[in-house]
């Protein structure tokens, strides 16, 4: 301890300076928070023409009036900017139902940005006493981030989908230092597709464990596959960084979970990777960096993509899920996903 002291005093003051001023709100954040707060992302598909000419039309679910008063499987409001498009067609559905809790609001939300240059299709999962909140926030504010990065429409678009994700970690810093947000033991999960129409390019973005599954058909049979690892902080990799962060790794009978260094409660995650959660960003290793996939996508068969909350993968496999959706035909995708709704209750 003494060397430790003696032999590391200058870097380990402003190492330890670096890593308090990343968890605290600055200005250039408040700043943007600000200014997305003041539009809509239809206003940011206007402003950066990534639309082109094309309709564009956001959909996303949103938190209901009396969220706690809303009975068991109560499919959660919708709201629709933008142009007129009918999403059944083009093989896109979408359902958010309230699990079993009587005293939980539903904590899941998702998100679908459509336009012919590319989409975007989004599930994120709260947790946490206000993770309801915090995925609406995620749900506002991630595409406007996403759309006005230029590197979105570009043939690589990870490296955007990277920086929107630890931007929008900021700005829930920002909106907690406002007191918008209640995010210290509250986040959500986040898996984001991004759908290069002209380039047939799958690329995707996720942190936590709403998973997503790709379904192929081959000959007369589908084949479904999941193309996201959930983070869970037994993973080699997760495990070190969370204990070199001076945090531990606990199971509890059932799921592994992260504990700061002295508690056996405290914060309890059973994922090593989020957005909100800052105390556990900050004391315990968790990061908001999303894992990227990248996928290029067959135009000789059909294929289908599938991002669900742990609501879904708790209860059946990735194969079993597009067996159940595949028995819908393509442009009857609302019927499909009501099934896996009822088939995962």
């Amino acid at each position: 301890m003494g060397c430790c002291t003696s032999c590391t005093k200058g870097k380990g003051k402003k190492g330890k300076a670096q890593a308090a001023s990343k968890y605290k709100a600055r200005p250039q954040d408040g700043e943007l928070l600000t200014q997305l707060t003041a539009v809509s992302i239809v206003d940011v598909v206007n402003t950066t023409g990534v639309a082109g000419n094309g309709p564009k039309m956001f959909s996303g679910a949103k938190n209901d009036p009396s969220p706690i008063e809303m009975t068991s499987f109560t499919n959660k409001c919708v709201e629709v900017l933008g142009d007129a498009v009918d999403l059944l067609p083009a093989g896109i559905a979408f359902t958010c139902r309230k699990g079993l809790k009587p005293d939980t609001p539903n904590q899941d939300t998702w998100f679908v940005l459509k336009m012919d240059t590319f989409s975007l299709y989004a599930v994120l999962d709260g947790h946490g006493p206000n993770g309801h909140e915090i995925s609406q926030f995620v749900k506002e504010h991630l595409p406007k981030l996403i759309v006005q990065d230029p590197r979105s429409k570009s043939p690589e678009a990870g490296p955007c989908l990277v920086d929107a994700f630890k931007k929008m970690q900021r700005l829930v810093i920002a909106a907690q230092s406002r007191r918008r947000l209640q995010a210290q033991k509250s986040g959500t999960t986040a898996t984001v597709a991004l759908l290069d129409h002209s380039r047939g390019k799958l690329t995707i973005a996720h942190v936590a464990d709403s998973a997503a599954v790709l379904g192929t058909k081959e000959g007369d049979k589908w084949i479904g596959k999941a193309v996201t690892r959930d983070h869970k902080p037994n993973l080699k990799g997760e495990r070190e960084r969370i204990e070199k962060a001076g945090a531990k790794v606990g199971f509890d009978g059932t799921n592994h979970r992260v504990y700061a260094k002295d508690s056996t409660a405290y914060p309890g995650l059973n994922m090593s990777r989020c957005l909100g959660d800052t105390l556990g960003h900050e004391e315990c290793g968790i990061i908001c960096e999303p894992e990227i996939t990248r996928i290029n996508l067959d135009s000789s068969t059909e294929q289908i993509l599938l991002i669900c909350s742990d609501g879904v993968w708790e209860f059946m496999s990735a194969q079993e899920a597009i067996d159940i959706v595949t028995t819908r035909p393509y442009d009857m995708g609302d019927q499909a996903v009501a099934l896996l709704a009822k088939e995962s209750w």
